[in-house]
């Protein structure tokens, strides 16, 4: 596949830490555009520095809709889906070329996901194989608002053999941002459909941490291995727990029979 012909998707969002890195990594694609939701940082000024980057503003409308939002808006219909935080090594683009594509295929990738300058091999966090590579004209990522993924049903899917670099978290500023992101677009989405109370919060809370930690050896992740697994069992336990006062005030404001 010649990488001229496939248009590159970044949702960002006050992403300079990373994204100079992240562009430079796509340079040999034929088009990256970057979908700003709202950056009050320089993420705008990085990105109109690259001849191959075209910038687009709007409101994030959850996840999904705003990854298919910025596809819509490309040139190409082959289309790579890369977050702001995630470096797309050279090995990536070398399977991606030597690949003839398959538009009733999607690809994927391996992510290795570092946190604290380390690589986190526990926790679930590797193996992450993550479809990245699709032909929107077939398919496109699904509407959650949050944990979106391509849809794949119906697909036949194509396990490339190279990584995503990704550092998915600088600080412990940053797990407490995503969980109040997270949390609140999850409460939104299933507010109405899903039944929650303080119960299912602490139950899902505790599983999440006992996942993460003892089934998904956590433990042999030391001090970053127990903070993931707490931040998991943090972000279960508030996002049930936002969807209960979602539901709560959605029954106050129910019209009475």
């Amino acid at each position: 596949m010649i990488l001229e012909d496939i248009s590159v998707t970044v949702l960002a969002k006050n992403s300079q830490k990373y994204l100079k890195e992240v562009l430079k990594a796509l340079s040999s694609f034929g088009e990256v555009i970057v979908y700003d939701t709202g950056s009050t940082d320089d993420t705008i000024e990085i990105a109109q520095a690259f001849p191959n980057v075209r910038v687009l503003r709007g409101e994030l409308t959850g996840f999904g809709p705003t990854h298919n939002m910025a596809s819509s808006a490309a040139r190409h219909d082959w289309i790579l889906s890369i977050d702001s935080d995630e470096i797309a090594t050279p090995e990536m683009a070398k399977a991606i070329a030597a690949e003839t594509l398959d538009p009733k295929s999607v690809y994927s990738f391996q992510r290795r996901n570092y946190f604290n300058g380390k690589f986190i091999k526990w926790c679930g966090w590797y193996p992450d194989r993550q479809i990245r590579l699709y032909n929107r004209t077939k398919t496109k990522f699904s509407d959650d608002q949050v944990h979106e993924s391509i849809v794949s049903e119906g697909m036949r899917h194509v396990a490339l053999q190279a990584s995503i670099t990704h550092y998915s978290y600088g600080s412990i500023a940053d797990f407490l941002a995503k969980m109040q992101s997270y949390s609140a677009l999850f409460a939104e989405q299933y507010q109405g459909k899903r039944k929650s109370s303080l119960t299912k919060a602490i139950a899902h809370g505790f599983f999440a941490f006992f996942k993460s930690y003892i089934l998904k050896r956590g433990f042999l992740g030391g001090y970053e291995g127990y903070i993931i697994s707490t931040y998991n069992g943090h972000t279960a336990y508030y996002k049930y727990l936002k969807l209960n006062e979602a539901n709560k005030a959605l029954a106050v404001r129910a019209p009475k029979p």
